[in-house]
């Protein structure tokens, strides 16, 4: 009883790559040599594949090689169509596993886009220039619940927010210590060394918060004091411009100090808890880094150790 559509077995690639070696050749003999087999082997093979196309003859068996049927004619380009996308995919396997293709997805919270990022993206960049990378910007919180989702490969994201980074697999990169901008004016502008905050706790602040939980000034609640904001500014160069004309002070975290205006001083604060915060590129515990991820992990580290400790 002949094989119905629904019951036909599903092909072997194989069967179909001894069948355009044959047919290429007009010899199962010649066909073997070329794929480094036996003449039976392949025998079975292309009979194998006739067996589950319904038991018509792909060749005719001649005394001297074979040649294609009018069913075996009819197989070839649906055959080659296959091979051809094999061959593609693996062409982009290989290429997805050197990193020379492929995609890289990432954000990053905004003063790491000052200097982190750009200094790594460079790096990949010159290495990977096949990737094609996207990136996003935003707050930890927000960059993690993109993460989650499967929108972001990677995430650079900070200790600031208090976001759940436990639960995240998470590559350390730096340890990001504090500066205080003063007005280029200020008493204390020139003064050498580290300072600590509490010195400050009666200036007016300038935050992007009018709550220092969850933010940089957090680490004025951890040496004692709950610093008054005079003024809400979210954008960093806004604050810069807040701080220059002498309207309080503000906190600048390390990966944003060489971008601070020259009429901006800055101290080292002295913060006794420890570093103000840390920062990581995390990624979903359990889902494995695409080679290009792996890749880019790599420049990250290299760059932050470029950043002034």
């Amino acid at each position: 009883m002949p094989t119905t559509h629904d019951e036909m077995p599903e092909l072997s690639t194989v069967w179909l790559r001894v069948f355009l070696e044959v047919a290429r050749h007009g010899s199962f003999t010649v066909a073997a040599r070329a794929l480094g087999w036996t003449q039976s082997a392949v025998s079975r093979q292309v009979a194998s594949l006739e067996a589950a196309l319904g038991g018509g003859p792909l060749f005719d068996r001649l005394p001297r090689g074979v040649r294609l049927t009018e069913a075996g004619r009819l197989l070839v380009p649906h055959a080659e169509t296959v091979a051809a996308a094999l061959h593609d995919a693996r062409r982009a396997l290989d290429a997805l596993r050197e990193a020379a293709g492929g995609r890289l997805r990432f954000g990053a919270f905004a003063t790491a886009d000052a200097a982190l990022v750009p200094q790594a993206l460079a790096r990949f960049r010159a290495r990977h220039p096949g990737v094609r990378v996207t990136r996003e910007e935003g707050f930890t919180p927000a960059l993690l619940d993109r993460l989650t989702a499967g929108h972001l490969d990677l995430a650079i994201v900070s200790t600031t927010g208090r976001a759940p980074l436990r639960s995240y697999e998470l590559h350390h990169l730096l340890d990001e210590p504090l500066y205080l901008a003063l007005p280029a004016g200020h008493p204390l502008a020139g003064h050498e060394g580290p300072v600590p905050l509490g010195r400050f706790a009666d200036a007016d602040w300038i935050s992007g918060s009018p709550r220092p939980e969850g933010t940089l000034l957090e680490a004025a609640l951890r040496q004692g004091f709950r610093p008054r904001v005079a003024h809400v500014v979210g954008e960093w160069t806004a604050k810069q411009g807040y701080v220059a004309a002498g309207l309080g002070v503000t906190l600048v975290p390390a990966l944003a100090a060489e971008a601070v205006r020259p009429d901006v001083r800055l101290l080292r604060v002295l913060d006794a808890g420890g570093p103000a915060r840390a920062v990581y590129a995390a990624a979903v515990r359990g889902r494995t880094l695409s080679p290009a991820a792996v890749a880019f992990l790599g420049a990250l580290r290299e760059a932050a150790a470029t950043i002034p400790a």
